[in-house]
């Protein structure tokens, strides 16, 4: 019985953990939008240079972000 509880326990937590590194990714991304739409705003563009430069950037952050961790906490299994 016991077994299961701990079986149990560790499924929840890795849920919980790939969760929040989706929660992370939207954070991140999110972040870069916005301050790419302040500095066009800022600068009055037409086009939205900083917003797409921005944008893509913190895609690829949160990407290598979220993967750093993942093969992280695939180590210390």
């Amino acid at each position: 019985m016991q077994d299961n509880q701990k079986q149990k326990k560790k499924q929840l937590n890795a849920y919980i953990q790939y969760s929040s590194f989706g929660l992370q990714m939207i954070v991140i991304i999110t972040a870069g939008s916005l301050f790419g739409e302040y500095l066009d705003s800022k600068n009055n563009f037409t086009t939205p240079v900083f917003t797409i430069f921005l944008s893509l950037i913190s895609i690829f952050l949160s990407l290598y972000y979220v993967l750093k961790n993942i093969k992280k906490t695939r180590e210390k299994k």
